[in-house]
């Protein structure tokens, strides 16, 4: 048989215990052929562009949770709610009620709307602006990944519009009282 192994001085051993130098070509033809089976891929081609296609869809999304409201808003809505019911007194008016009760968890849920809105805008535009501080020569990006990540900074710019209109009470104020 032509199995070798070879030591760290560069001779090697055969199937039967002699030494084989390890520059000389083997004889024997293991029947094993070498096939390519695909393109020889370029080292210089650089990254696929699979990270810009994944944070193009995150931008998206956090697009979309901010116009939702998302869970964590929600939460933090719900929170503040408990909070300015145990915090107001029994015998406040009913405009310092409404105010504490209602109107804090209006405004904290508008301000997780606008966090997520703006990390959406940024991502967004950050993949967007990827290709010109990317490789020289390659700055060819995916349609769809642009197009995600327009959509991406496009619910982003609403969706930060809808939370300061909400957070100013410009948009759904609390009704006055009166």
């Amino acid at each position: 048989m032509g199995t070798r192994t070879v030591d760290e001085t560069g001779a090697g051993t055969g199937h039967d215990g002699t030494a084989v130098d390890a520059t000389e070509p083997d004889d024997v033809d293991t029947g094993t052929d070498v096939v390519e089976t695909g393109p020889a891929v370029d080292k210089e081609e650089g990254p696929s562009g699979v990270g810009q296609g994944a944070a193009a869809v995150v931008s998206a999304a956090l697009g979309l949770v901010s116009l939702t409201g998302g869970w964590l808003g929600t939460v933090a809505a719900a929170r503040e709610t408990l909070m300015g019911q145990l915090e107001t007194a029994a015998d406040a008016g009913v405009a310092t009620q409404v105010k504490e009760v209602y109107g804090d968890a209006w405004h904290t849920s508008a301000l997780w709307a606008g966090l997520f809105a703006l990390t959406a805008l940024i991502v967004g535009v950050a993949v967007l602006a990827r290709p010109a501080f990317g490789t020289p020569g390659r700055t060819v990006q995916a349609p769809w990944v642009k197009s995600v990540a327009w959509a991406g900074v496009s619910l982003g710019v609403i969706g930060l519009l809808l939370a300061v209109l909400k957070y100013t009470d410009v948009l759904l104020g609390l009704p006055a009282t009166g």
